[in-house]
């Protein structure tokens, strides 16, 4: 067979190039650590994790995958567009391609575990999380290639995505991997200029930032060529809450118009993709200007939606907005999920940042969080909206943040209080490390091990856990799981939620060895608390 010959290969490893069997945050497993990573069973256990967190995507018989990342679709059509020969290839058959490439481009969520959850997974059991074990196993497979294509044909190799900062705290590996350049932000609008570059021979940067003045407007924006994983669709782009430590609100806020979103709607039914994900980084703010909602917008978006796809989900939402939908726009969140839930569809889901329950905290440093609500009434904004969101059947996957700035004991334990208040209320928790650019290079095997934890934080993590736990077998039985195709796949993730459940409990006796040791040191010495990964490999947990 002759394969086709490509300018430019686009490619990622298999924790990213997966449609998690159609359920999209299945894709979450991948930031979880691989379950035994020692022993006879290590290989077995790897197959395992990978059967459920990433399995293989379908390829044509040259290797293009059946569904991609939506950014890289929108790299990928943005130089089709431009007139430059392009594709994104599967990770197990890219090294057919290197040879006679010109440009490698590879994107990530996280190429090397550093961001939250897999962090924070990875700190607490200290073992490498699965997406950053899969992307080095990838990049160690594909090395010879790219280093012989480097030597013989001049390829540049390209790295972006939302974490390509991590590579300019690792130079050593962009050495070792052959990087030449870091494309760092929206690329839509510069990426083909670049790629132009290099295509000519041209001296490029070693590092492009996308600043404000340079995102792309929607009309810069390309509809995607193929179809994205999972039906994954963009309804617009930015945030105007303001939280200090999120780089989402450093973009301006823009809305792709209907008939733009519907070309890619059609796109997928046209490839038998008929369940989606509608994106932004708040989707009842569809349509808005600020954080007052446009009810009309709203619902003509959904219907559309509906209109094309038998199921659809939420990438994300604010509790906020959920709130304000319903208690100042006359029920508008009832009515969505009157639109959304039919006979195809029982519920929907979003991921949604709770982030603290210190109020004091919340003031400080997302005072926009619950607007248009006050942040002072945080307590009542997550109550209620929880409430609504279990009545509707929303399922959130609630991001809370550990060991922010400043984060006192009595912080803490406000958060600890929200959650006991919460517990009614159908959701998961997933605890984020805060972690400080400073702390990304590591002082063991290149793992971070910098987290200023106090005693208190240990309860905040068994209280996550016990409420995730309460809640997840429901979800996976009653919800996310439902129905005899998905036996084989809601059988491994129920003996998954088992066995972290042992694993987790195993260690509380442990854990409270810890939590005391920390609040020792803390008494002696009157200065930061010691790092729990310290702490943890000391007991050889």
């Amino acid at each position: 067979m002759v394969l086709p010959k490509y300018d430019v290969v686009l490619t990622t490893d298999r924790s990213m190039m997966s449609n998690y069997h159609g359920k999209e945050f299945l894709g979450f497993v991948t930031t979880g650590p691989v379950f035994v990573s020692f022993g006879p069973f290590a290989k077995l256990s790897e197959w395992f994790h990978e059967f459920i967190a990433a399995p293989k995507m379908k390829t044509d018989r040259y290797g293009r995958p059946y569904q991609a990342p939506y950014g890289m679709r929108k790299i990928e059509a943005a130089l089709l567009d431009a007139g430059i020969n392009a594709a994104i290839i599967d990770p197990d058959h890219v090294h057919k391609y290197i040879p006679t490439a010109k440009v490698l481009m590879l994107s990530h969520h996280d190429y090397f575990g550093l961001n939250p959850p897999s962090s924070t997974w990875s700190a607490i059991v200290g073992r490498e999380p699965l997406n950053a074990y899969l992307f080095r196993k990838f990049m160690m497979r594909i090395r010879p290639y790219v280093m012989e294509a480097k030597e013989r044909n001049g390829l540049k190799v390209v790295v972006g995505g939302p974490s390509a900062w991590q590579w300019l705290y690792l130079p050593e590996l962009m050495s070792f991997f052959g990087v030449d350049v870091v494309f760092d932000g929206e690329g839509e609008k510069l990426v083909v200029d670049l790629v132009k570059r290099i295509l000519n021979n041209e001296p490029v940067p070693r590092y492009v930032y996308v600043g404000v003045n340079d995102v792309p407007s929607i009309d810069e924006i390309p509809t995607i060529k193929y179809p994205a994983v999972n039906g994954f669709v963009e309804i617009g782009r930015g945030c105007p809450r303001g939280c200090a430590f999120c780089s989402v609100t450093l973009r301006p806020l823009r809305w792709y118009p209907l008939d733009k979103i519907e070309e890619e709607l059609k796109l997928h039914v046209r490839h038998g993709v008929v369940h989606g994900l509608i994106h932004s980084d708040d989707v009842p703010l569809y349509g808005s200007v600020g954080v007052e909602l446009n009810p009309d917008k709203l619902i003509k978006l959904h219907q559309l939606v509906k209109r094309y796809y038998l199921t659809m989900a939420w990438s994300h939402t604010t509790l906020g907005s959920v709130l304000n939908a319903e208690k100042r726009y006359n029920k508008l969140a009832s009515k969505i999920a009157e639109i959304i839930e039919d006979e195809h569809q029982e519920w929907w889901g979003a991921q949604v940042g709770l982030e603290t329950g210190s109020r004091r905290l919340a003031r400080s440093i997302m005072p926009g969080k619950a607007a248009p609500f006050k942040i002072e009434d945080w307590w009542d904004v997550v109550e209620e909206s929880l409430a609504i969101m279990h009545e509707i059947k929303l399922i959130p996957a609630l991001t809370v943040i550990v060991g922010l700035p400043g984060e006192t004991a009595d912080d803490v334990m406000e958060t600890i209080e929200l959650l006991d208040r919460i517990k009614p209320y159908r959701s998961l928790v997933v605890p984020m490390f805060y972690v400080p650019m400073n702390h990304i290079r590591a002082e063991k095997d290149g793992w971070i091990v910098k987290y200023n934890l106090i005693p208190e934080h240990i309860e905040l993590l068994k209280k996550m856990f016990e409420h995730s736990v309460y809640w997840a077998k429901d979800i996976v039985n009653h919800f996310y799981l439902k129905g005899p195709q998905y036996w084989p796949v809601r059988a491994a993730v129920n003996y998954f939620i088992s066995y972290v459940e042992k694993r987790v409990r195993k260690l509380y006796d442990r854990l409270d060895e810890i939590a005391a040791e920390i609040k020792v040191r803390r008494l002696e010495s009157k200065v930061e608390a010691p790092k729990l990964m310290e702490l943890i490999t000391s007991k050889n947990l």
